[in-house]
């Protein structure tokens, strides 16, 4: 029977873990921020715990708590750097597709899981709200579920939902949902933005990975038409291109009239217009990160960001300046369905230079996060780069076209120094 406590100071963890349980829980906005700090800070939770987390919320992770339990996540996005850069947290470099089943593997532990949900309907359901990617998989495989329960968290279509009778114990929420600023663009943002904003005809379906430069595409999209989305991460220019007609869905091979992601990644503005919204649906990672669904998708556009890329394609998104970042995540898994899809567009995108250090590269300073096979459009403030299809001198040409004016001749004598004569 479920546990309902009044605050969550009467939350005593060690009822429901074990020394060596995996703790999972909901990331970046669906963060359940109380039972979190709850479970980091209070005395009676048990040692030699493992948590996975993903996005940072808003929970005060410290490398300290990493004495108590054992963190490890897929991203360096965030607060997650500095753990890492600590030596608090360790990073899982695999795809955002393979959670779900490394989840049920028990690789990635989800003994007892924390989630964030809204109040309860007439019929005893609880939305799961905010997210539900790689959260399905655990809930699945739970021992014990543990809730807070907000008026703040949106009712979002989708499911699963959850009853009482799912829930182990449930306590109130101290905080509101986590929400994610938007800071101003700079011209070299923008700038980018318009270059591929050029690519995107009407009809197209689009997905779209963190960070401002998806974002500021999507501000360029206001005139578009018939739009359709399917993304991992929703976020708040989503709900202005809803409301502008510019994303109705109307064309999408799949999930017609429907926005479909994995969770929301905005504000409160978008919170509130996914409430109750039957035109978004948020799905598992199943489903949002499935190929056989993206391939399906017609005139499918990647959007992701990276940190460098080189000459061949290759893409860094996950070490800048011997610093853990960023992520393998879903790119990757995006990429090549765009590739697959029909009339599909795979793009990567960047500054050509992140102070004076050129980010078109001869080599990686980092691991490579997608593969020269796996290349497609690469676009800068300089131009775009369609590498499909091009040999490798072909794409270095290209690539070496986009970087910055000041750093071609360096780059253009390292491709000379590591290609064969042609």
């Amino acid at each position: 029977m479920v546990s309902v406590l009044e605050s969550v100071a009467e939350l005593d963890f060690s009822r429901y873990l074990r020394p060596g349980d995996g703790v999972l829980w909901a990331q970046a906005c669906a963060e359940p921020r109380t039972l979190v700090e709850h479970l980091l800070t209070d005395g009676r939770t048990p040692a030699g715990l493992r948590a996975f987390i993903g996005l940072p919320g808003g929970a005060a992770i410290a490398p300290q708590h990493a004495r108590r339990v054992r963190l490890t996540s897929y991203t360096g996005a965030g607060g997650n750097a500095a753990l890492h850069a600590a030596g608090a947290l360790d990073i899982l470099p695999a795809p955002y597709s393979s959670f779900p089943e490394l989840i049920r593997r028990g690789v990635i532990g989800a003994d007892v899981v924390l989630v964030q949900l809204s109040p309860p309907d007439a019929s005893g359901r609880h939305s799961l709200g905010i997210a539900r990617d790689y959260l399905v998989a655990g809930l699945a495989r739970a021992r014990a579920i543990i809730a807070e329960v907000s008026p703040l968290v949106p009712w979002t279509a989708g499911g699963p939902t959850l009853t009482a009778g799912d829930l182990t114990a449930v306590v109130p929420s101290r905080y509101p949902p986590a929400e994610v600023a938007s800071a101003p663009l700079t011209a070299v943002q923008r700038a980018i933005a318009a270059n591929v904003a050029g690519l995107i005809e009407d009809g197209a379906t689009l997905q779209f990975g963190i960070g401002a430069l998806p974002a500021a595409v999507l501000r360029q999209l206001p005139d578009r038409r018939h739009l359709g989305v399917h993304s991992g991460l929703l976020p708040d220019p989503l709900a202005d291109l809803m409301e502008q007609g510019a994303v109705t869905g109307e064309r999408k091979s799949l999930d017609r009239g429907l926005a479909v992601g994995g969770m929301l990644h905005g504000s409160r503005r978008l919170f509130d217009y996914a409430d109750r919204n039957e035109r978004i649906a948020l799905r598992d990672t199943d489903y949002t990160h499935a190929a056989s669904v993206l391939a399906a998708q017609d005139r499918f556009v990647a959007l992701n960001a990276a940190v460098e890329v080189d000459l061949s394609g290759q893409v860094n998104a996950e070490v800048a300046r011997g610093r853990y970042i960023g992520a393998v995540g879903g790119a990757g898994d995006f990429l090549r369905g765009a590739a697959r899809s029909r009339g599909g567009i795979p793009v990567v995108m960047l500054p050509a230079r992140a102070g004076t250090a050129s980010r078109i590269v001869a080599r990686l300073s980092g691991p490579v996060s997608t593969s020269r096979s796996d290349a497609g459009v690469v676009v800068t403030e300089h131009g775009i780069a369609d590498l499909r299809g091009l040999s490798l001198r072909q794409r270095a040409e290209r690539m070496i076209a986009i970087a910055a004016p000041e750093d071609r001749g360096a780059l253009d004598r390292a491709a000379e120094a590591e290609l064969p004569p042609s």
